[in-house]
């Protein structure tokens, strides 16, 4: 998937020379947590957050920091500190040259960004200019669609245990000993595991393919060196929806 597919088209959006009421006013009447900000020709400048409001001085949370400190760093740190808690305008809090990705950026990429970056949104630009936002809302409602649309495939059973078999051949977990019954939509799994942490990853593995209805775990484990068997198989319900 591309930003393109998942973002939000209609931004909502800050200037930096707003007073720092209206973005906040913006957030809260629009239950969002972030604005990017852009200049007079809509080219992103910033972005400003929820974070960037936590040390202000009218709530008194303000950093107070030791003046022997200020003496042994010098002045920069403690005047941007002072402009960030006391300043009234967009442009005096905003976090400038903010992490951003272009349409055509895959949702893998995107992902990656906020992970690594610490960040929920990433402007979405063309050109420079901003034309869209993709939030961890978005990549959730992507999910939400995507897990919908495959939970009304109706698949043969014979299908379902080669879309099973081949999940499991992609994964440098699984186990040669493993083998997948499936009857009317419910997957048997037979065999052998050599960790005991192979039965949940197999099982999700099974879980996951459209058309499952449950999934019933018979797996043995078994020691590899020793070959004594410390899990004999049993029957294990798990039900999907």
């Amino acid at each position: 998937m591309l930003a393109s597919e998942v973002m939000t088209r209609r931004v909502i959006a800050a200037v930096s020379g707003a007073p720092i009421l209206d973005a906040i006013k913006l957030m809260l009447d629009n239950h969002i947590s972030g604005l990017p900000v852009v200049d007079d020709q809509d080219r992103l400048i910033g972005i400003v957050t929820e974070g960037d409001f936590l040390r202000r001085e009218e709530t008194g949370t303000d950093r107070r920091r030791p003046g022997w400190l200020d003496f042994l760093t010098g002045p920069g740190k403690p005047a941007s500190d002072y402009v960030r808690s006391h300043g009234l305008r967009v442009g005096d809090v905003m976090t400038r040259d903010p992490w951003a990705i272009v349409e055509a950026t895959p949702l893998e990429e995107a992902v990656r960004l906020m992970e690594q970056h610490n960040v929920k949104r990433l402007p979405v630009l063309r050109d420079g200019r901003l034309v869209g936002i993709v939030s961890r809302a978005n990549i959730l409602q992507a999910l939400v669609e995507r897990l919908e649309a495959e939970s009304d495939v109706a698949m043969d059973d014979a299908s379902i245990r080669g879309r099973v078999m081949a999940e499991l051949k992609k994964r440098s977990w699984k186990s040669s000993g493993v083998s997948v019954a499936v009857r009317d939509g419910v997957v048997s799994l037979l065999g052998i595991i050599t960790d005991e942490r192979q039965r949940p990853a197999v099982r999700v593995a099974a879980e996951s393919v459209a058309g499952v209805k449950a999934v019933r775990d018979h797996l043995a484990w078994v020691e590899p060196n020793s070959g004594t068997v410390i899990s004999s198989p049993e029957d294990r319900d798990a039900d999907t929806p």
